[in-house]
């Protein structure tokens, strides 16, 4: 079963795919077939920027819509907040094992003593 959001989805990408398809075929095929436009230089100069930048506004809208149709709808908040629940009883959490406090009787212990690195000797230059 499709979604709501599927659904708009999919319509968001079949209106921009047939709006593209139509102003194509409006600006460069059914102006020479019913023979009513001229077309000169400046007529190109400002029609083809404004069809390129059209078309790919066009495109980035079917993508969105093909997005939305083909992405899984999300799963409804009750029944994650309910899988939570369980996961939450099944679970036995530990508790980490406390650390061994020295009492006012006994030294902490020492850390571990770390052995310095010895430099190589540099040679002085005369």
């Amino acid at each position: 079963m499709v979604s709501k959001d599927q659904a708009i989805g999919g319509v968001i990408c079949l209106v921009c795919v047939i709006v593209g398809i139509l102003y194509t075929l409006g600006l460069f095929y059914w102006g020479y077939a019913l023979d009513t436009a001229y077309w000169h230089i400046e007529t190109w100069l400002i029609a083809l920027p404004v069809f390129i930048a059209f078309i790919a506004i066009l495109a980035i809208g079917a993508w969105i819509g093909w997005t939305m149709a083909t992405t899984p709808p999300p799963k409804p908040i009750e029944e994650i907040t309910s899988e939570m629940e369980t996961e939450q009883k099944t679970t036995v959490e530990e508790k980490p094992a406390a650390e061994e406090k020295p009492t006012a009787d006994e030294k902490p212990p020492e850390p571990p003593k770390m052995e310095e690195e010895k430099k190589p000797d540099r040679k002085r230059r005369t």
